[in-house]
């Protein structure tokens, strides 16, 4: 197995340099440098596992401190093999296993409600103190909107939450429908700024409660009220509708049932704004370590899987946005503040090291992907009628800046 890394080592590393000490004590370079990462296998078995399915693997021995990172960090060194990835690289037994799960094609599986309420508690039911140490003050558990570089993650965040407020072009008073709303900070920006009347939806217990009690803490609770409830169990119309970060837990085959639901409850002189991860094109699988210990059932859809259906369920496309790198710089800023806060999460006594391994390779690695590889943050619009959004560009800035003015008023 040595040897089998050896030569995709040599083969691949093209820039950067990664030195890699194997089990047997052996010690290789590979790569010109200057930017150097070390790392360290400690036994056969797991130098085994990372050859025949890297894409698993590499997260599980780091998982179990059998792959060590010596200089730099497991951000280094995931950044470095994306940057350096190329097929003449890949292992048999990574090819093999990409063959076995393509043929599966998982993410063709339809869940049900019970087994979407299983993946959500999965992720999301953890104590919220966890999420409290790395999210910003407003707790947004999604890409954020960077406007200038070196804008900090809380005005990051507030931006996120104005941008996409000021695309339903609402008026106060009107009704939105939260689907997916986490811990409340977009609904309670709805409500609080935009003057809404907001209805959150979760399959989160704890979000459902953090929510819920954030909304009474800033006596806002006729204004926006959370339900435990599935989406597809919705059948009030609302004025509007807004959707942050759901679509990818969504699932391909849930698809059409997601924006027809959609397209039932909007009004129809409404509008939608749907906030998502994509990719370039379709995949027959999610990456099978979030599947496996962060995100199960979660599929990040490409635009050619998800516009098809917007078109079945007879909504208008009226615009859409790429937001690329503001995954990577949000996830950037998570992972630092989770690592800078690695022994308060340790001293919350719920998660142990393993736990906090698993977090930092899940955040490294969506932060690299999200610099990397092919994937990105998009918005819809959607409406049901043709003249809901104005002729020409412009109005989203002066609705912006109307929001804004706003919460230069509202209390803190």
């Amino acid at each position: 197995m040595e040897q089998i890394l050896h030569s995709l080592f040599t083969k691949m590393m093209r820039q950067g340099q990664i030195a890699v000490t194997y089990p047997s004590g052996r010690a290789e370079v590979y790569g010109p440098g200057p930017e150097r990462v070390a790392v360290r296998v400690t036994d056969a078995a797991a130098l085994k596992a990372i050859a025949n399915d890297p894409m698993l693997a590499v997260g599980e021995m780091y998982m179990d401190g059998r792959l060590i990172v010596d200089e730099g960090s497991i951000y280094d060194f995931l950044s470095l093999t994306k940057r350096n990835a190329n097929v003449r690289a890949a292992t048999r037994g990574a090819v093999m296993r990409h063959m076995w799960r393509s043929f599966r094609a998982g993410v063709r599986k339809r869940a049900g409600l019970s087994q979407a309420r299983a993946n959500i508690a999965h992720h999301y039911d953890l104590d919220e103190s966890l999420y409290r140490l790395f999210l910003d003050t407003d707790m947004n558990y999604s890409c954020a909107y960077f406007e200038h570089d070196g804008q900090s993650l809380e005005d990051a965040q507030r931006a996120k939450q104005r941008h996409i407020a000021g695309k339903l072009l609402s008026e106060p008073g009107s009704t939105v429908l939260d689907i997916g709303c986490g811990w409340g900070g977009m609904g309670l920006y709805l409500s609080q700024v935009a003057g809404l009347q907001t209805t959150g939806i979760t399959l989160s217990a704890e979000q459902a409660r953090v929510a819920s009690a954030r909304s009474a803490e800033r006596g806002l609770a006729e204004r926006f009220k959370v339900e435990l409830t599935d989406y597809r169990e919705v059948t009030q119309i609302y004025d509007h509708v807004v959707s942050i970060g759901m679509l990818e837990h969504v699932g391909l085959r849930q698809m059409d049932t997601y924006f027809a639901k959609i397209g039932q409850v909007l009004d129809k002189h409404g509008t939608a704004v749907i906030h998502s991860m994509g990719r370039t094109k379709p995949s027959a699988y999610s990456h099978p370590f979030g599947e496996k210990y962060i995100f199960p059932g979660g599929y990040v859809p490409a635009l050619s899987e998800v516009l098809p259906a917007v078109e079945r369920a007879g909504l208008l496309v009226k615009d859409i946005e790429i937001l690329p790198l503001h995954y990577a710089e949000t996830t950037r800023i998570w992972r630092e503040r989770f690592m800078a806060n690695r022994d308060k999460v340790l001293a919350l006594g719920t998660f142990d090291e393993r736990f906090v391994r698993m977090w930092e390779i899940y955040l490294a690695a969506s932060e690299a992907s999200f610099r990397h590889d092919r994937i990105f943050v998009f918005h819809l619009i959607l409406a049901r009628h043709q003249d809901r959004i104005p002729i020409r560009r412009g109005w989203l800035e002066t609705e912006k800046s109307r929001l804004q003015q706003i919460e230069a008023a509202a209390p803190a």
